[in-house]
């Protein structure tokens, strides 16, 4: 059980990595006049994600449940693959990358590293790590929490970020978009 809450914890700090990270693009971005959109949900978010830590935690001791070797140990390389393909993101995207909805008009549209496949990749991981990050030590209730909640505010996350790239390409002239990529286009 030691190892699943240091498990936990370095996603956390991992978390923590990535608003340092996100707060430094986040002042590139606005001396590149950044637009901001989403701020009411960003709040919601954060919240979800610090819940997903939590109740990871609280459920997995609290349970009592055994730990399954097969699916600990497979979920456990769905959380490192999530996290590998989060940082591809980060490091494709350079200082475009951000937690927050920020458009900077008239830059063209990433379709270099997981951009070139998946249209999301950002949040790919994310939903990875929010089921799999559970599942490592039988916490079912926080996966399917997170899992629902989630889904619910990506849809309001992918919407506004659609809106905010067609509005930031339209107002510049540029055609809108037809495939978007996640934070920080």
């Amino acid at each position: 059980m030691i190892w699943y809450t240091l498990l936990v914890l370095a996603v956390g700090a991992e978390r923590i990595a990535e608003l340092a990270v996100a707060r430094r693009n986040t002042r590139w971005s606005l001396a590149h006049g950044a637009i901001e959109a989403g701020h009411r949900h960003y709040p919601a978010m954060v919240a979800l994600h610090c819940g997903l830590l939590a109740g990871c935690l609280v459920e997995a001791w609290t349970a009592g449940r055994p730990f399954d070797a097969v699916l600990g140990w497979t979920m456990t390389a769905v959380v490192a693959a999530a996290q590998a393909l989060r940082w591809w993101c980060i490091r494709t995207l350079g200082p475009r990358w951000n937690t927050r909805v920020l458009v900077v008009p008239g830059l063209p549209l990433v379709s270099a590293g997981p951009y070139r496949r998946l249209r999301h990749p950002n949040y790919v991981a994310v939903v990875a790590e929010g089921l799999a990050l559970p599942l490592v030590r039988g916490a079912w209730l926080t996966a399917l929490a997170f899992g629902v909640l989630n889904a619910a505010l990506l849809t309001v996350r992918i919407r506004c970020e659609n809106r905010a790239l067609v509005r930031s390409r339209t107002s510049t002239g540029l055609r809108a978009p037809a495939v978007t990529p996640d934070s920080g286009q």
